[in-house]
């Protein structure tokens, strides 16, 4: 038997705790002194928590031997409720339920028993999944609803609840993903689609949601491709004012995605392909009948929860036979809609219950004439709130509208913020959302120590045209758009060092009212002014994000209705520094985008800003080295050196070692790369408005595995790889999918190097995942690249020159050149195991030319290497000329400091004597450059030279003298 049907159970309520084996009740770790019979009560109350049990079942289990009349009950269960002080202070715990028995309706969190003796442990709340909102804790009247929703969504994978405003459909479905996280192995997620004001930021907020980086125009392609091998259970709230971009993006996930269910909720069907309707129909009610029985009445879900929700408000209220008629009444009129009976029952502590129903019959009476009309729950509903609303204090009815403008959470800050103004003091502000918080017009999350409010949507379409009606929208978004353009540059100027994740949970909080507070800033009756400064301030929160699209989006327009007074002001410099950085991610690397960083540069430089300097010179750094362009990202590097030394501020010096360093690995000056990189990695103390995220990704990281890369050229193949393989560990831990695609992407270099073909393709396989993920399309052009240079080495040339072809088109496409040389050399290989020598010839003759014109020479010696190879391989090969390609590159490794290169090279050149009948110059070439090295035996280049020394150490009956 499981433990709860063994008694072995702890139960916490209020401040007690209940443990069944040791018939031990504790308040606030005190015993208390209850009678035996009255415990047994309180055991089976509790086992049915929120269930009626009735009188006769009470008392077979506490007296199960002894026959005892009805009053000995009574009399034990008014001991029972004395010794919880139950009625006191508000307390409810056990109510009587007329005609029918009693009912335990505090809150009951239960656990695991606890060993006899030891301590109890404290109630603890109930692990929930990760974007999945916490269920009630008790739905009345839902339970069949919930398990037919189960069974179809399993059956179909498509379904949506239909209903008007008010019905529950989010409840419901917030409680069907947590009866199916199980048979989803935890995989439900949940999107609320309320706060979007633009259909088409749908499948990016959806994606956002779901932590992928979309970085295209589209975002389905990213999200479908992310979806499609997965299983998981998609839940999509209220899509009705977005409805025709989530039934676009729902009948795209039902087709493309086989494994994905789909559960919607909406106030109209999708009518899409695969779609199935579940119309959520009111809450049972009984019939309108006077002469019913309360118990009759509160056998129907209607009123079960129009008693449960007076009994939450505080209220002492137990349904008497005399009371059910009325109950029964006021739940038949408001038609078993559960919000306009949770809102009427709010109310029955101000106004008692007889006059509830007085009052509601003849505020409604025309509008249930009205029924008939071709939306009767929607009227309906509006009646309930037109009711409740009259219920309310003038300020508070103002401060209802003005809070109409929020959407999705607030703080009370922000609502003293925006509904404070001449007529309202903040004091009254305050005191009035706690009115509406009471009669529940607001509702109220607590996160930590934080209150969050916010308005239930039928609520705030509700109160909305009440403040367009009265004239006050303007003013009162105008005070919205202030408050989270002040809010949004205090955040700048207090932000933390380090990037967080909390820093973007906080921000998805507010990202809904930015939102807002930019589309009314931008209509034509906002305000311009504070629409470009909000788009400004705002710039880092879609960026850190990554809602790269809407950075663009806004940047540009703002950029565009720039005045005179903004135009050479930090907020300019803003606008052009994130619209750069968006466009090379959403577009490639652009003119454009270049245009762009350069205007926030020279901003900066005219309003002598370092830190936004240093910033902008690392974009311009970042664009170049992408392009190709490597004499142009030195020049940027080399300035950034300058201005973090003018600045004096250690994480600018940090980054500038960073951004030279690379730059220095990339010319192939070794020694240099590895003096700035190790100062990159030196620990600095933090600084205000810097973090390691400034350019995009973590700087440390990145300089970290060009680090790596840097102490396999110097000729530390074991230390490299160690280094590498600890940066790919501490990306994976940064939550950044650009930072991790660097690490690995340069972790697998080191592998190939190496000769470590199958660390190499583990980490390409991680960083292929990745750029799927999150829509990286350079990136994912990059991974074919190298899956074919793989395919290459491993003697699939067919396969593997296809592959780095077709990689290499699609990266000239988008102006990516960072791998072009590697991928060039490594076609050249191919090409000459092929026999195709002409063409390897041309190609490598072609990629010494490009090394020469953009400037990444560290890869030189590799490549007048390799052409010596190639022109070696050749039926009518010249030896003089292919050693003298490898002279050139032994002297040019020796002068980069790159003893890696220089090995290869030597090798190379020994081979080349040894064929020409000179082992002992041979000898002389390479024994010297061997033993340099101090580590890394295994490797493949090692092992490669030890072998052709051993060769030609071997005695010969013919050989060279000298």
């Amino acid at each position: 038997m499981d433990d709860e049907s063994q008694g072995n159970w702890v139960a916490s309520f209020g401040p007690f705790r209940l443990v069944a084996a040791e018939r031990l009740l504790m308040k606030e770790d005190a015993p208390v002194l209850v009678g035996g019979r009255a415990l047994d009560i309180l055991i089976a109350l509790i086992e049915r928590a929120g269930d009626v049990v009735c009188r006769w079942e009470l008392i077979d289990r506490v007296w199960p031997d002894v026959i005892v009349e009805e009053g000995n009950l009574r009399v034990h269960v008014a001991n029972l409720r004395k010794a919880l002080g139950d009625g006191r202070d508000g307390a409810r715990y056990v109510t009587n339920v007329p005609g029918r028995g009693y009912c335990f309706v505090a809150l009951v969190r239960h656990s695991a028993g606890a060993e006899p003796g030891l301590p109890i442990p404290a109630a603890e709340n109930p692990a929930r999944p990760q974007k999945l909102p916490i269920p009630l804790s008790r739905m009345v009247g839902r339970e069949k609803t919930v398990a037919d929703l189960c069974s179809q969504l399993t059956a179909r994978r498509f379904v949506s609840i239909v209903g008007p405003g008010g019905m529950g459909k989010t409840t419901v479905a917030v409680s069907v993903g947590h009866r199916l996280l199980t048979d989803f192995d935890g995989a439900v997620c949940f999107f609320d689609l309320g706060p979007l004001n633009d259909p088409l930021l749908v499948p990016s907020a959806v994606a956002s949601t779901l932590g992928l980086l979309i970085q295209s125009n589209d975002p389905t392609l990213g999200l479908i491709a992310f979806l499609r091998d997965r299983r998981m259970l998609l839940i999509l709230d209220s899509c009705e004012h977005v409805i025709e971009s989530a039934a676009a993006l729902a009948e795209r996930i039902f087709g493309d995605a086989p494994h994905v269910h789909i559960l919607t909720t909406t106030r109209e069907s999708l009518r899409v392909e695969g779609e199935h309707v579940y119309q959520l129909s009111p809450l049972d009610n009984s019939p309108d009948d006077a002469s019913l029985t309360a118990e009759q009445v509160f056998a129907f879900p209607a009123a079960q929860l129009f008693v449960e929700r007076v009994m939450a408000g505080g209220r002492r209220f137990e349904l008497r036979a005399a009371d059910a008629p009325i109950v029964a009444e006021i739940c038949h009129k408001l038609d078993g809609i559960p919000l306009a009976i949770e809102l009427a029952a709010g109310c029955v502590n101000a106004l008692g219950l007889r006059e509830t129903a007085e009052f509601l019959d003849s505020r409604f009476r025309l509008l249930w004439r009205g029924r008939r009309t071709a939306q009767p729950r929607h009227q309906t509903l509006r009646a309930t709130l037109d009711w409740s609303y009259d219920l309310l204090s003038e300020s508070e009815r103002v401060v209802l509208q003005r809070l109409s403008v929020f959407v999705g959470f607030f703080t009370l800050d922000a609502a003293q913020s925006v509904a404070m103004a001449d007529d309202l003091s903040a004091a009254q502000v305050v005191e009035a959302v706690v009115g509406l918080v009471t009669k529940s017009l607001v509702s109220v999350d607590t996160v930590d120590v934080t209150s969050r409010y916010r308005l239930l949507d039928t609520t705030r379409a509700y109160a909305l045209p009440k403040l367009i009606d009265a004239d006050a929208v303007d003013d009162t978004a105008r005070r919205h758009a202030i408050h989270f353009l002040e809010f949004l540059e205090r955040a700048a100027n207090s932000r933390p060092v380090a990037f967080e994740v909390k820093v973007l949970a906080a921000h998805r909080d507010h990202l809904g009212n930015v939102r807002a507070a930019l589309e009314w800033s931008f209509f034509e009756r906002g305000d311009i002014r504070i629409g470009t400064a909000l788009a400004a301030a705002s710039a880092r929160m879609f960026l850190e994000m990554s809602l790269l699209t809407e950075c663009h989006r806004w940047t540009e327009r703002a950029i565009a209705a720039l005045d005179d007074d903004t135009r050479g002001t930090s907020r300019e410099m803003e606008l052009h520094s994130a619209l750069g950085l968006s466009l090379m991610f959403t577009k490639g690397n652009s003119e454009q985008a270049r245009i762009a960083l350069t205007k926030g540069l020279a901003l900066a430089e005219k309003l002598n800003d370092r830190a936004n300097q240093l910033r902008l010179l690392g974009r311009l750094h970042i664009f170049h080295e992408r392009i190709g362009d490597f004499h142009t990202a030195l020049a940027f590097a080399q300035r950034s050196e300058a201005i973090a030394a003018e600045a004096a501020e250690p994480v600018g010096i940090a980054e500038a070692h960073s951004i030279l360093g690379i730059s220095r690995h990339l010319e192939g000056s070794t020694l240099r790369a590895h003096a700035h990189l190790k100062a990159a990695l030196v620990p600095v103390p933090p600084s205000h408005g810097a973090n390691t995220f400034r350019f995009g990704f973590d700087y440390r990281n990145r300089a970290r595995i060009a680090f790596a890369r840097t102490l396999w050229l110097e000729g530390f193949p074991e230390q490299a790889v160690t280094v590498a393989e600890e940066t790919v560990k501490e990306a994976e831990t940064l939550t950044h999918p650009i930072s991790l695609c660097i690490a690995l992407i340069w972790a697998v270099s080191v592998y190939i190097w190496t000769g470590d073909l199958a660390a190499a393709d583990v980490a390409i396989n991680k960083f292929i995942a990745q750029a799927d993920q999150y829509s990286l399309a350079p990136y994912q052009a990059v991974g074919r690249g190298v899956k074919g240079e793989l395919s290459i080495k491993r003697g699939e040339t067919e396969t593997g020159i296809a592959l780095v072809h077709g990689a290499l088109e699609a990266l000239h496409g988008l102006r990516y050149e960072l791998l072009t040389t590697a991928f060039n050399c490594a076609l050249v290989e191919g090409l000459t195991m092929r026999g195709r020598f002409e063409d390897a010839l041309t190609m490598i003759t072609e990629t010494i030319a490009l090394v020469e014109r953009n400037g990444d020479l560290f890869m030189m010696p590799e490549l007048l290497r390799v052409k010596g190879s190639v022109l070696a391989s050749s039926p009518f090969a010249d030896m003089d000329v292919c050693g003298h390609y490898f002279r050139r590159s032994l002297e040019l490794a020796r002068e980069q400091g790159a003893l890696a290169w220089e090995l290869r090279a030597a090798t190379s050149l020994a081979l080349l004597l040894a064929k020409r009948e000179r082992p002992g110059e041979a000898h002389g070439v390479l024994s010297p450059v061997y033993g340099r090295f101090t580590e890394g035996f295994e490797s493949r280049d090692l092992k490669r030279a030890k072998s052709v020394l051993e060769e030609l150490e071997r005695p010969r009956l013919v050989g060279d003298s000298t």
